[in-house]
Parts: structure tokens; sequence; C-alpha cells
């Protein structure tokens, strides 16, 4: 991060000495663990009966299952969404993702959840998947991040023949597609092509690389963000995972998955810094067609509720009860607001986000105000529906949904309650003055943008 997005940001935070007194004595580590395509009902907290999930079992059991918690329908915006605390379409306002050798991405001017966080003393550490821009001015370490390894982007990016467009075991074909080799990297070098039996890899090498990052940092506050590209496709689990599922390959990787969880937590567990870190776990989108995200309807790529709403669990013990739940809308942009309060820092509204502070429905407050009532469902640069309570509209058709009593959007209830779609197409109406509803309005912000983009390669 340079000098001068330093001094921007701190001339953003207005926080008292003696907050700042009290924020170091408990300032607490965090961090996310962002899983790739994973559905609703994968894991075993949410339902599952096909995969195996005892550690994220346990991490239900010690901390809060997050039912109502919002993503995007698709990688990149979200991502945007979780670093900097806004609506995707505010800070990345593009139709789907970004592909490779994109003259776009995150801009620079934006401020995410690592900066604010450098910025209050806090080691900063990427492992995984970025996907939000693969030219040098956008990458992690140029967003706050003192270090990163892994994929500028997805993993079925590259040329076929590397094994990016095909799962474990299919035969390669002998030609490209046109994409340049998928690279993995150490913070801006390239360090090797990633080909199917890398792939394989690629959990276990995240998991080694983040427990590398909590060890050498375990006497600092930290924030660790790590953004696994499984269980995206192509699926590749590793050797010892592969074929101990009852759920084929996608079963594999997800127990991985849940493996690379296991380590995660029982480190922190042994270093003794259970009791000082917010571990957030998460989906960046709905799943796909080897998912399940039953009782939700819909799958990735869909502002149905299975498109968007993801499985999310916190952890902390100690700070939230464990075995709880908690249902209040909320969503990716509440990641950074949060992290900066508990970290004892403040945001000037002079900088409009769009996310809350989750912390007090995190512990449990049953008479606390929830952290939104209404919520925007945009695909890309368009608004497909709205949410506000239990009411839900999709509005290309008009249908309106109740939540509360049917998760599965499966009755159109518009007739009955005239009331409610005129008082949610005003929400949506109303959008048009700063997001806008089809095309990027006026409270939109401009993309980072490079005149020359170029590939990585090593």
């Amino acid at each position: 991060m340079t000098m001068m997005k330093i001094a921007r940001w701190l001339s953003c935070l207005v926080v008292s000495a003696l907050t700042m007194e009290a924020a170091e004595e408990v300032k607490p580590n965090f961090v996310i663990i962002n899983i790739d395509d994973l559905g609703y009902a994968d894991i075993g907290p949410f339902g599952s009966t096909l995969n195996r999930t005892p550690n994220l079992d346990r991490m239900a059991r010690e901390g809060c299952k997050v039912t109502s918690f919002y993503g995007a329908p698709v990688c990149s915006p979200s991502r945007a969404a979780l670093m900097t605390g806004c609506y995707p379409k505010r800070v990345l306002p593009i139709p789907h993702v970004l592909f490779p050798i994109s003259a776009q991405g995150l801009a620079t001017a934006e401020i995410t959840v690592a900066e604010a966080l450098k910025a209050r003393g806090y080691a900063t550490g990427m492992v995984g998947k970025w996907h939000l821009g693969d030219q040098l001015e956008f990458l992690p370490t140029r967003q706050g991040f003192d270090s990163w390894f892994g994929l500028p982007y997805s993993n079925d990016m590259g040329p076929a023949r590397d094994g990016v467009k095909s799962n474990f075991g299919q035969p390669l074909p002998k030609e490209g597609d046109g994409q340049p080799p998928l690279p993995l990297m150490r913070n801006e070098t390239v360090i090797q092509t990633v080909l199917a039996r890398d792939q394989e890899t690629l959990v276990a090498r995240y998991t080694e690389e983040a427990l590398a990052f909590i060890k050498a940092n375990q006497q600092r506050p930290f924030f660790l963000y790590l953004a696994h590209n499984a269980v995206h496709w192509p699926l590749y689990p590793g050797e010892k995972f592969r074929g101990k599922s009852k759920n084929g390959l996608f079963g594999d990787w997800v127990e991985e998955m849940d493996w690379s969880v296991g380590e995660i937590l029982n480190s922190l567990r042994e270093k003794g810094l259970g009791d000082k870190t917010l571990v957030i776990f998460v989906s960046d989108n709905g799943g796909t067609g080897y998912s399940v995200n039953k009782p939700l309807r819909g799958q990735k790529g869909s502002t149905w509720e299975g498109g968007m709403r993801e499985p999310c669990l916190a952890w902390w013990p100690g700070k939230i009860p464990a075995a709880s739940e908690c249902d209040a809308i909320c969503g990716m942009f509440d990641i950074l607001p949060t992290f900066v309060a508990l970290s004892g820092g403040t945001i000037d509204a002079g900088r409009k986000i769009d996310g809350r502070n989750l912390w007090p429905v995190l512990t449990g407050g049953k008479d606390t105000e929830p952290p939104h009532k209404e919520f925007l469902y945009f695909k890309g640069l368009v608004l497909e529906a709205v949410r506000q309570e239990n009411w839900k509209l999709h509005l290309a058709k008009g249908e309106l949904y109740d939540l509360a009593s049917d998760i599965g959007e499966s009755k159109n209830i518009a007739a009955a309650h005239p009331d409610v779609v005129k008082r949610l197409q005003a929400i949506a109406d109303a959008t048009e003055s700063d997001l806008g509803k089809t095309t990027a309005g006026p409270g939109t912000r401009p993309l980072g943008k490079v005149d020359h983009p170029r590939a990585l390669a090593k």
C-alpha cells in the first residue's frame, strides 16, 4: 500500500485517544475463510447428508450459524463487496466477472478491509484466489496486503490443455483456447504455471501458507484472508481425500476444504489465540450443479436465494455464544465495518459504504436492531430483486415471496399483497438516484483501469 493511500485512509479514521488505548488492549485477530461456489446445503451445519464436515460441524457448535448472509451471483462482485464494505455495483460496476488480461479491476482509490486494518497496526496476509484484477496495479499487495500467495482469478481460467477445463482424471485436449497459462503467484511474481497435477495440491499448499502466516504473526494483531479456489470447477481434490466421500470428486473436495478449516482452527487453539480471534467462514456465491442449495431455489449466477444466500459461520469462543443462530439480513459488505469497529476504529461518514457492523447481532442480542431491513439483489448492473424484512420482490415479473414461510420462493403471493409489492417497487425505483437500476448510477465509483493490460508471465 502506498503512503498516499495510507494517508488517505488515516484521514478517514476518527478515533479518540481513549478508544485507541482500549483497542490496543483487546485488539482481536481476524480470519476470513472464503470458499468458491459452495452451496447452501453442502456442509453439515446447513443440512448436508452427502459431505462429511466434522470441523465445520464443530465450528457451528462453538459459534454462530448465520442464515441470511448474502454475497453476489458470481465471484468478482462478491469479493469486491467483501473488500470494500459496499454493494459490488458501487465499486466494481461490471456485468459479470473479471477475466485474464483485463484492463479493469478494483480501483486503488478504494479502501479495502486490508488497508483499514493495516492502518490500525495489523499484519495483513492473503492466501488464495483474488479475482479483482490481474494487472500489477490491482493485485492484493497493492490493495493493503503485506503478502499474497495464490491465483489471480478462478482455477478454470487458462488453456484447456493444462487441465483447467476438465475434472481430475479426464483426458486433456491437445489444443488451448486463447487464455494465458494459469499463474500461481507469490506477491507480484509468477512462480509457476498451474497444471492439472498442481490443481490437486492447491488446498494443501494454501493451508500451509495460512498456517505459516498465523505462526509468524501470533505475537501481533493480524488479518488473514484465506480464499480457496475449491470447490470451483474443475474439481481437483487432493490425493489423500480423493475417492473418500459419498459424493464423488465434489464431495471429496468439500471434505478436503473442511480439513483445511480444521487445521486453521486447531492452530488458533494450540497457540492460545482462539479467544482473541474472530473467524468468518463463508462462500462467495451460490453453488453450481454439483452443489445442494436446498431448501433454496436457484444456483450460482441467479438472484434467487440459491444464487446469493451463502452458508456462513462466525466463531470466536467466549465472545460469540456457542450453538447460536443469526437470521438477520447481512452479507459480504458487512465484513469491513465489523472488523474496523472491533479493531477500535471508526469510518468517516463522508466515504459512503453500504455495510454495517454485525457484532451486536453476532453476539446474540435479542433486542438488537438488525443491521439491514432491506437488501438489493444486483446481477451485474441490473437490479433484479429487492428484499425488505421477510418480503422479496422479483422485479421482472412482479413475483412476491414471503421468505419467512417460503424460503424456497415457491409460491408467488403478489396478488394477495399489492401494498407490499408497491412498497418494494418504490425501494427499487429509489435506487435510480444512487446505484441505478439497469446502468451505472451516480453513486457508482470509477473502476480501476490500465491502458495496456498484459498477461502475467513467469
